[in-house]
């Protein structure tokens, strides 16, 4: 019978092919191989699906980012897609503006990757067609997913001999054992073992050392938390920040070159005098800062407590986290005048935040309620506000840490990572408090925008 050859090709060998009789092995693919690709319409289907999904539907600027580097790879445009050419066409920038003094498209780019990822992770077989940003390009790939691909591959590359002899596999040799060696070969068992032992135990009781007591105060405050299996997630705001733009600095320069690096524009600001008059077009709204001192030192504490605690946490900045996010695991929101959702919340509880004529503050319900607003800086006092919502609008546990200024917020975290100041906060309360929602008001004296500890002045619990 004559034995013809089976023949594989493979895109990428990561081996030199090695001769087998009966078996040819090619490096070059055939030409059916390399028409891998989706068409168009598949792509676009695969598109349709990802921009319905929840997190595209909560990001408008996603979904337009998205659809626009989509659309321009399949019209198959002869120039490769550039940052200033996404810039004015989705952000109304000028056409010849710096890209170097403007991240817009890069900060959104990165979130578009950012939720892709997501997107394939919860929806891993939604469909077989799957588009990838890369990173350090605008230019969407369009690829098969994993088990479409290769049976793509496989049927496009092999083809199989016209006859009835199998090629069997050769037997694997048997394990041997040297004389002399397997006494040897125990001990090692044994003392790996040990090994393993020792470390389970010692991970074991250092856990059971570095726990709180599930009776405490601080555990029963942070339990609904504890119990999911879901990461927590800590949601920082991002507020918008303008900079003044490249050219501003380079016209109040009082020497050549004075602002011609970007680290010189960061930590400096620009020779104006306080009657100066410059163009709103001057001002550049910067996507990547914004992030409040106070909100950081929040969230670095919330983060360092839940570590200690075996808790996993995730944290999530400005709209780096959707509504569905927050349905779906426990959350602790940081920050209130720069935290819509914050506002949202707190709003017709018994402790509020307030911005009327009165200025920004923590207002009490009630015809005879307290109110507490910051002093000036930069030293003075400031208020912060626990509110801890068992089952909040999002069906999920929830803490919103939050204060007037931002060392408001630093110290209403502070209170509720350490057990002491919990305990003086909730210590007279009824044994049934970690099952109701509360809120706790705390004042702290600020210097040099640095809060000192907190003090806790009101209790609600309902």
């Amino acid at each position: 019978m004559e034995n013809k050859s089976l023949q594989i090709s493979r895109h990428d060998p990561v081996e030199k092919p090695v001769p087998v009789e009966g078996l040819e092995v090619t490096s070059k693919p055939s030409a059916q191989a390399q028409d891998l690709e989706p068409s168009s319409a598949l792509v676009s289907e695969a598109l349709k699906l990802i921009l319905e999904s929840a997190l595209f539907r909560s990001s408008k600027r996603g979904s337009q980012f998205l659809r626009f580097v989509v659309q321009y790879r399949l019209q198959n445009h002869p120039e490769p897609l550039k940052e200033r050419t996404i810039g004015a066409a989705l952000f109304n920038r000028p056409a010849d503006y710096s890209t170097g003094d403007d991240s817009v498209v890069r900060a959104q780019a990165r979130e578009v990757r950012r939720r892709l990822e997501k997107y394939y992770i919860a929806h891993p077989s939604e469909n077989p067609v799957r588009i990838d940003l890369p990173v350090g390009s605008y230019s969407p790939e369009f690829r098969w997913a994993a088990s479409r691909r290769a049976e793509n591959s496989l049927a496009a590359s092999i083809s199989f001999p016209e006859t009835s002899e199998a090629v069997v596999p050769p037997e694997p040799m048997p394990a041997m054992i040297v004389p002399g060696m397997q006494s040897n070969y125990r001990k090692l068992l044994f003392a790996a073992a040990a090994v393993v032992i020792c470390s389970v135990a010692f991970l074991v009781v250092s856990r059971l050392t570095t726990s709180r007591s599930p009776d405490s105060v601080i555990s029963q405050f942070w339990s609904p938390a504890f119990a999911s299996s879901r990461p927590l997630l800590i949601c920082l705001p991002k507020p918008i920040l303008y900079r003044p733009s490249a050219d501003v600095y380079k016209r109040t320069a009082k020497s050549p070159g004075e602002f011609d690096r970007e680290i010189d524009r960061m930590t400096h600001g620009p020779h104006l005098r306080a009657d100066d008059t410059i163009r709103w077009g001057d001002m550049i709204e910067f996507y990547d800062y914004g992030v409040s001192k106070g909100d950081v030192e929040a969230a670095v504490r919330l983060s360092n407590f839940l570590g200690r605690q075996g808790k996993d946490s995730e944290l999530r900045v400005g709209n780096g986290y959707s509504s569905e996010d927050l349905r779906n695991a426990p959350a602790v929101m940081v920050g209130a005048f720069s935290n819509p959702l914050t506002i949202g919340m707190t709003a017709g509880l018994h402790f509020a935040f307030v911005d009327d004529d009165k200025g920004t503050r923590i207002q009490e319900q009630g015809p005879s309620g307290r109110s507490w607003s910051s002093k000036h800086w930069p030293v003075g006092e400031d208020f912060g506000l626990v509110t801890r919502l068992v089952d909040s609008g999002t069906g999920q546990f929830v803490v919103l840490v939050a204060g007037v200024e931002a060392s408001g917020s630093d110290a209403a975290a502070d209170l509720i990572v350490h057990s002491d100041g919990l305990e003086k906060a909730l210590g007279n309360s009824s044994k049934d408090w970690p099952k109701k929602n509360l809120q706790i008001v705390v004042s702290t004296m600020v210097e040099d925008y640095v809060a000192g500890p907190p003090k806790v002045v009101a209790v609600y619990i309902w």
